[in-house]
């Protein structure tokens, strides 16, 4: 296929863009020429001081067609464009072939579901790639400080030129370390890892060594056990190749239990899929294996459910004695397509301008959103006790525990983990439990909330969304403990549904392999690491918080994400405005605090001279 087979019209003069924030421009309409190339739409009248539109096809969620009649007859038209970035845009088209061939390119171009003919595959970008993205955050390394207890991500460590880590064997049936492999690790945040609280030290692993309860496998290394878990997997030492084929056969699309996060009092986090419902098969040892070895010295594990009570398959009590089952279902019915729905109807609501107090606060409760996310804090928060306060193990799954899983493992080390709330820390999380792990970005994010439901595939949803919007919860009530701003959490927001890079591109791990986007596409990651744009992410009230942020759960204690939902309906400028004073603010204070200090060096020095001089006038 090719794009111009698709652009009837690729150029046309005299088009009005209707603005959707009429109250930001003296302008509510712009006239100017549409240019449709194949992978956006662009519009511009060639004047100073006008807007210009540059539009990705694949943010378009839903084309809209209003004709024009005259005397029944086709005379033109109005295009609304619903945009996953939340924006409603309208282009006024003044002739009819002109108006149906416009509709028709962008209709066609807005649904092109093969990979490779995405923006991210043609772009190439103007400015020199300081570090790659893809490589920044690789799970040998991630997995090293996971266990070893040293922050993932960025935290600042002593500098080292290597970490040594216990690799697997090339025997699939090994269950012990063939030895130790030297990584070169690039430096991360300006330091590099601590080697003594590496993974494995010298060239074995040492009884007295508590890291090497873990081992590193490749049994996934083709996708054969596991097509949506990733190559490279942490799984606990004594357990063999074997038990874990068994266990994942055991379990839900072979999510078998992996782990998810280490806390630093030793309490594991681990997240699985639920077990199948299989006639005739009640148990598997492998799996009941695995979680009695994650048990360790503890006398009781947790496993929580996140899928609804009577709605999913669980381990039985018989066979997980000293495991306790804990239901925190996200939902009613916790499936991507009913996290959808309710975000549609938040959507929805918010784009009403014209309801009365009344009826905007009843359709917010009715969209159910806000119960989403204070069920989401709710659930992380129960498992985040579990690991800090208990000291035990806690096994999270759902479903198929690619949705409502990830939320909860995500969120618990965001609370526990002072790391996850740095950029880097942040990256490396959403690398670890969203693209690692094998959320179906592709499959989630091909419609968003202007599709109209019949239309949606049962597989579109809204989980990433949710996510974000639970950190912007915990910001709001933790505002200097995270070292980015709110803005970062709108940018991944975006280019998880839309992107010139590969990093959120197709399904899973295995899907990106076959395609070569590590190799063919750019990781976004290193665009917003890159020190001009890094700054502009910045929270400028940070201040490092090495403590557990523990988040009110009440009703009361959530707040509506204005600045993303409704950034296209009200004036967003009042905020940007406060966000620049406090910077402002703090960049005066940064510059005083310099000055008092050199003050009081020039007063401490002074004082000296004086004092050397009233000495030497008493001897002489």
């Amino acid at each position: 296929m090719e794009f111009a087979d698709l652009i009837k019209t690729p150029k046309l003069d005299g088009v009005f863009l209707h603005d959707p924030q009429p109250q930001q421009h003296a302008n509510p309409a712009t006239v100017g020429t549409l240019c449709i190339t194949g992978h956006h739409l662009l519009l511009s009248a060639r004047q100073e001081n006008s807007q210009e539109l540059w539009l990705l096809h694949k943010d378009i969620d839903c084309v809209e067609k209003k004709p024009s009649m005259s005397q029944n007859v086709v005379v033109g038209g109005i295009i609304t464009l619903k945009c996953k970035d939340l924006r409603i845009i309208s282009l006024e088209i003044k002739y009819a072939k002109e108006f149906l061939n416009v509709s028709s390119s962008l209709e066609a171009l807005s649904a092109i579901q093969n990979a490779e003919l995405l923006y991210p595959f043609f772009y190439r970008p103007m400015y020199s790639i300081l570090e790659d993205g893809y490589t920044m955050f690789r799970p040998e390394l991630e997995f090293a400080k996971l266990i070893s207890g040293v922050g993932m991500g960025g935290v600042s460590s002593p500098n080292v030129a290597n970490i040594t880590i216990c690799m697997p064997s090339t025997s699939s049936t090994s269950s012990v370390c063939a030895g130790a492999v030297s990584i070169p690790h690039p430096l991360q945040n300006g330091f590099a890892l601590d080697a003594a609280s590496a993974l494995v030290g010298g060239s074995g692993c040492g009884a007295a060594a508590p890291a090497c309860e873990w081992r590193v496998t490749n049994i996934n290394k083709d996708f054969s056990v596991c097509a949506t878990y990733g190559a490279t997997l942490i799984v606990p030492k004594a357990i063999t190749d074997e038990q874990i084929v068994l266990s994942a056969s055991f379990r839900d699309g072979g999510r078998f239990p992996v782990l998810s996060y280490r806390h630093d009092n030793g309490a594991t986090l681990m997240r699985s899929s639920q077990p199948l419902s299989i006639q005739g098969i009640k148990r598997c040892r492998a799996d009941e294996a695995i979680l009695n070895l994650v048990l360790g010295r503890s006398k009781k594990g947790f496993i929580v459910d996140t899928w609804g009570k009577g709605k999913s398959n669980t381990e039985t009590d018989l066979h997980y004695s000293q495991w306790k089952k804990v239901n925190r279902s996200i939902g009613n019915v916790s499936s991507p397509a009913s996290i959808l729905d309710s975000f549609a109807k938040l959507i929805d609501a918010c784009n009403d301008t014209g309801c009365s107090t009344d009826k905007w606060l009843s359709r917010l409760e009715g969209s159910g959103w806000l119960s989403l996310v204070l069920n989401s804090l709710n659930a992380s928060c129960v498992v985040a006790q579990c690991l800090d306060q208990e000291g035990s193990p806690v096994l999270v799954h759902g479903a198929k525990g690619l949705d409502s899983t990830l939320i909860v493992t995500s969120l618990v080390q965001i609370i526990l983990n002072p790391d996850c709330r740095t950029v880097r820390g942040l990256q490396a999380l959403i690398e670890r439990e969203w693209i690692q792990a094998g959320h179906p970005f592709a499959s989630r994010h091909r419609y968003s909330c202007y599709t109209p439901h019949q239309t949606r595939n049962k597989t579109s949803g809204a989980t990433f969304v949710l996510f974000l919007d639970c950190i912007y919860q915990l910001f709001t009530q933790f505002p200097c403990s995270f070292e980015f701003s709110t803005q970062l959490l709108i940018l991944l927001f975006e280019h998880s549904y839309f992107s010139q890079y590969g990093t959120f591109l197709c399904d899973s791990e295995r899907e990106r392999h076959e395609l070569n986007v590590h190799t063919r596409t750019t990781s976004l990651w290193s665009y917003l690491n890159r020190p001009d744009v890094l700054q502009t992410l910045l929270n400028p009230l940070y201040e490092p918080n090495a403590n557990v942020i523990w988040p009110s759960v009440a009703p009361i204690s959530l707040e509506l994400w204005s600045e993303l939902y409704l950034r296209w309906v009200i004036d967003q400028r009042s905020v940007a405005t406060v966000m620049s004073q406090i910077q402002e603010l703090v960049t005066r204070e940064k510059e005083l605090r310099t000055q008092a200090l050199k003050l009081r060096k020039q007063a401490l020095e002074l004082g000296q001279e004086v004092s050397a001089l009233m000495y030497n006038a008493d001897t002489a």
